[in-house]
């Protein structure tokens, strides 16, 4: 009985590792660093009392400028390349972030033509801060830096393979205190985004987020529905619980603002979310039964949203 246990532990460790090793086939992950990350910055040149009270040095918290890029073995990059960022919250790191939520498996799962990247900001810190991101026009240098790097590595054409590839849409994703940076590129990045996804990341910057959605007006109030109405359009997700420490209060907030602008929205509970909601609502709510850390995967909502994006698409021929 014991060798019986024994043999099918086994094999479901092999089992386990052999769907492990296929997910790494889908994608591959490159590193590289760029001076217009969030650090090194000013404002956190010296030691600094987080929010979990905790002083950080500088040295592994704030001097990191490391950037993760994951492009799926499939992306075809004939034509602008669609770039996803994702900014992670408070106690975390890329590397943490992209593993604790599958994030790399999820981006590749959904099948879109586009490349995630995650640039490090405030690392296993309990610190929101933008850093540099705040910067005008720093975001904009950090899109550049990705696609000189996806030249530089072979996965986009560059300027002597023909014609130089060129960043398409920009969709910004993020979790809990990564809704910051979001903001800070949104008011100052000099880059046009397409889609906000926020993950229970509400937390304040509403101003900035209403301009944001306000400015994409256009295109769902032509009585289209589906993919059709987003041309011209912002899309935003907010999937929030009661349990982030304030967000559920600032999503109320929201919704008053949207009310007052008469920018229409949908609130929808999670178990009733379908694709067809989140691809015929400019401005969606989520509200979710769980917890602030576990809303992002199992089941994989990052996946849904992507596949289910306004801007993004299945490689040519694709699904």
């Amino acid at each position: 009985m014991n060798g019986k246990r024994v043999f099918k532990t086994a094999m479901l460790l092999l089992l386990s590792f052999l769907l492990r090793a296929q997910e790494k086939n889908d994608y591959h992950i490159l590193h590289f660093s760029s001076a217009h990350t969030s650090f090194p910055d000013t404002g956190r040149a010296k030691d600094w009392l987080d929010g979990d009270s905790v002083l950080r040095p500088v040295a592994g918290h704030y001097d990191d400028n490391s950037v993760l890029l994951v492009v799926p073995d499939g992306l075809k990059p004939g034509g602008p390349i669609d770039l996803v960022f994702w900014f992670h919250g408070w106690h975390n790191n890329i590397d943490t972030a992209l593993e604790f939520y599958g994030l790399a498996r999820q981006f590749a799962a959904s099948r879109r033509n586009a490349v995630l990247v995650l640039a490090e900001a405030a690392k296993n810190s309990a610190d929101s801060y933008g850093g540099k991101l705040k910067q005008a026009g720093m975001f904009k240098g950090l899109v550049n830096d990705v696609m000189a790097e996806l030249k530089a590595k072979g996965v986009v054409a560059g300027a002597t393979g023909g014609v130089a590839a060129v960043p398409g849409h920009i969709v910004l994703a993020g979790h809990s205190g990564g809704f910051l940076v979001i903001a800070n590129i949104l008011a100052n990045g000099q880059v046009p985004v397409d889609e906000v996804f926020l993950f229970d990341a509400l937390y304040s910057q509403v101003p900035v987020f209403m301009g944001w959605i306000g400015d994409g007006k256009t295109g769902i109030d032509a009585g289209k529905s589906g993919i059709d109405a987003g041309k011209g359009g912002h899309h935003f997700v907010h999937w929030y619980t009661n349990h982030g420490g304030g967000t559920d209060a600032m999503t109320d907030t929201l919704m008053r603002r949207l009310q007052a602008r008469s920018i229409g929205y949908r609130l929808v509970e999670e178990n009733a979310v379908t694709p067809a909601i989140i691809r015929s609502n400019r401005v969606l709510l989520v509200h979710s039964l769980r917890e602030h850390n576990v809303i992002i995967n199992n089941p994989d909502d990052f996946e849904v949203l992507l596949e289910n994006s306004w801007v993004l698409r299945a490689p040519e021929g694709g699904k």
